[in-house]
């Protein structure tokens, strides 16, 4: 048999598919190397104080008081702006715990113009002169629960990795708290806190807030205080709902607390990252595991969320 080539046939095909792949590489190349979409576009420009609580019954009163209200909804958070106190708000929900506080406080930096940040919310009582209704405004906010968990070495004795051992606060048995490594845009290498404090003009506003009307009681229910209003001093946050006498002892005495929360030092962290000044309004709703009974926060709760409302509102009031 006889066979004949087509070698320009042969040749066009070996070349179309040489300029195929290459256009496959490069496309593959571009996809890998592809930037991403770029800064989240901002809802609106007006700038805004970020009115944020924990969960529904903490900005139940807050929600009532808006005004001219709008509702945004990002990854399933509302967002509702309007005006409170006659100052341009953005009101929402962090979610319960130290992630969902850290995550949504960015999410709404990045869709809103935020100039400062105000939470309003309950608390467990750790400083043994507060009450249950008091409302506690903190200077500073630490994260208590990041922690090296030591090794035990023998029966009750646990030690701490040697590059670990410049711990500077007391430990919990095997818990010892440290602080975290942070960055800013101003500072970008990496800082270790403990403390992030609260914006120090905001703080002398809320020093010198008159007299407010605090509640007592909520559907029958009342307190056996009169509650008061405490400026100052140091809150405490962590993943952990507590209820524990001795260890509401140990966080009093390490960290001289009036509080703890699950949300407020990662809302201050993400602040002090972003360079936006933050204040915290923290109302006893229990006593962490301090009191004679079973834990007190749903029968109090109400009251506790209006009371550190009502100290918020009067904090918008009087900021410029």
């Amino acid at each position: 048999m006889h066979f004949q080539f087509d070698w320009r046939r042969i040749f066009s095909s070996r070349l179309a598919a040489f300029v195929i792949a290459g256009f496959l590489a490069l496309s593959l190349a571009g996809c890998a190397t592809r930037p991403a979409t770029g800064t989240p576009v901002r809802l609106d420009d007006t700038p805004r104080i970020a009115v944020m609580s924990a969960f529904e019954p903490e900005l139940t009163l807050l929600l009532r008081q808006l005004q001219a209200p709008a509702r945004h909804r990002i990854n399933g958070v509302d967002f509702h702006t309007g005006t409170l106190q006659g100052k341009p708000v953005v009101l929402f929900l962090s979610g319960i715990s130290m992630v969902n506080a850290s995550m949504n406080t960015q999410l709404a930096l990045d869709r809103f113009n935020i100039h400062s940040i105000v939470f309003s919310g309950i608390a467990g009582g750790v400083n043994p002169g507060l009450h249950i209704g008091d409302v506690s405004v903190p200077a500073q906010w630490g994260q208590y629960l990041e922690v090296l968990m030591a090794r035990e070495t023998a029966p009750g004795k646990f030690t701490i990795p040697p590059r670990m051992e410049a711990q500077t606060l007391a430990p919990y048995g095997m818990l010892h708290p440290r602080p975290v490594e942070t960055r800013t845009a101003a500072s970008p290498a990496p800082v270790r806190k403990f403390w992030f404090e609260v914006d120090p003009r905001m703080l002398a506003v809320a020093r010198g807030l008159g007299p407010i009307a605090l509640e007592s009681c909520n559907a029958g229910v009342c307190l056996t205080h009169k509650p008061q209003l405490l400026v100052g001093g140091n809150g405490v946050s962590g993943q952990a709902f507590v209820d524990n006498a001795a260890f509401r002892e140990y966080t009093f005495k390490t960290f001289g607390a009036h509080v703890l929360d699950m949300e407020t030092a990662a809302v201050g962290m993400v602040a002090y990252s972003n360079g936006v000044p933050y204040i915290a309004f923290r109302s006893l709703s229990d006593l962490a595991g301090g009191g004679e009974g079973a834990n007190e926060m749903v029968t109090f709760m109400n009251i506790a969320a209006d009371n550190s409302a009502k100290v918020l509102l009067a904090f918008l009031s009087e900021w410029k």
